[in-house]
Parts: C-alpha cells; structure tokens; sequence
C-alpha cells in the first residue's frame, strides 16, 4: 500500500471485537502492533507520542485496547496475561488475513503489562513477528518458557529511576536467548515524564523497528 491510510478497525477475538486505530505512512515498511499497560489504553499519550515518530520513520501503527471497557473495569483482567496475549495474537492473523496488510513485517511494542502479552505472542509465533520492543514493561510476566521460546530481536527500555523493573526486566533478560538488547534511559522514572526520556523511547525504538522490520 502506497497511499497514506488511516481507519478506526474492530478485529474479532474470543466473542468480542477489539477497537483499534490502523495508521499507515505512504509508502510504509513494516507494521507494529501495540500492546499497552494495565489501566491505559489505546488514547495513551505516551503510546500515541511513540506510534507518532514511527510513522514519521516510514512505519504503520496499529494501536488497540486488547480489552473491552467492560473488561478493563476488572482489575484482575488487566493482569490476565493469557488473555491479552490471545488478543494479541488474534489482532496479529487479522493483519495476515487481510490482502492489503498481509505483507507487512510485524513487530510489537509493549508497554507495562503489555510487554509481556507482545512477547508471549511473539513465542507463539515463531518467525513471524521480526521484532519486539518494552517500554517499562514486565518481560518477566511472560515467564521462563516463553521467554526461552523468542526468536525475534528484543529491545528492553527501562527508566533508570525505576529501581524494581530494572532488576525483572535484569532477570527476564538473562532469560532470553534471542538476539536482544537492554537500555538504561537515564534520569527517567516508570512512565518516562521527565523531560527527553520519552522522546529517547521513541528514538531507539525506531531505530529498532527499522533495523528490523525493514
């Protein structure tokens, strides 16, 4: 797909629909799906700031509320890895059912609890999702087994003043034994508000996707 392209989707999953914004770039490389955090959701500023410079890289964005609102009002929900990974994954064959997305790369971005969703998936998945990276993310949710089975490249992106997800993301990362990286952003607590350190997420995060996707 050539042309600039952006619509409001609902992909089927279990017995519902998930609602999702599909944004292409003209002339775009890959496609990556978003897997955000317990309590946010798809009009996550941070996200939506992240979804923004990717496409400016030449990369399409599909941001998605893997839950229902009914379903997010559950707090123990929001923390059914399970689940947001069976999301995930069925967001992921709609794209590859679909004739026009289908020859996209696929990578995901995960943020918080998603980021163990987006790499349970990528476990399912084998070869098919080419990259992966975590915004302040909980890998370790994604526990030893899946963690082992990643194939795809995997950018860990942990704030420096975020003492205990430092040490998870430290352990899921000894865990994996794909090719993989781990960043320190410097001065940057849970939810990158301190000046430039979401702007770096965003930077190395598309140098990633880049790299990879492309």
């Amino acid at each position: 797909m050539s042309e600039a392209f952006e619509k409001l989707v609902h992909i089927p999953a279990d017995s519902v629909h998930i609602e999702g914004m599909l944004e292409l770039p003209k002339d775009a490389q890959g496609l990556v799906l978003f897997a955000h955090g317990s309590g946010s959701s798809r009009h996550s500023p941070r996200n939506n700031y992240v979804a923004q410079v990717l496409r400016n890289g030449g990369i399409g964005t599909l941001l998605m509320d893997l839950l229902t609102p009914e379903e997010d009002m559950d707090y123990q929900t929001r923390f059914d890895i399970p689940l947001l990974t069976r999301r995930l994954l069925a967001a992921t064959r709609w794209i590859k059912n679909d004739k026009r997305l289908a020859h996209f790369p696929i990578g995901y971005f995960g943020a918080s609890t998603g980021a163990a969703a987006a790499l349970q998936a990528a476990a399912a998945s084998g070869n098919e999702i080419r990259a992966v990276v975590s915004r302040g993310g909980r890998p370790d949710m994604a526990g030893a087994h899946d963690l082992k089975q990643v194939k795809c490249p995997t950018l860990l992106l942990v704030g420096g003043l975020d003492d205990v997800v430092i040490e998870l993301n430290q352990e899921a990362y000894d865990q994996m034994q794909c090719p993989k990286q781990f960043v320190i952003i410097p001065g940057a607590t849970h939810l990158f508000d301190e000046a430039g350190t979401l702007e770096e997420v965003a930077r190395l995060a598309t140098l990633w996707f880049s790299q990879h996707l492309k």
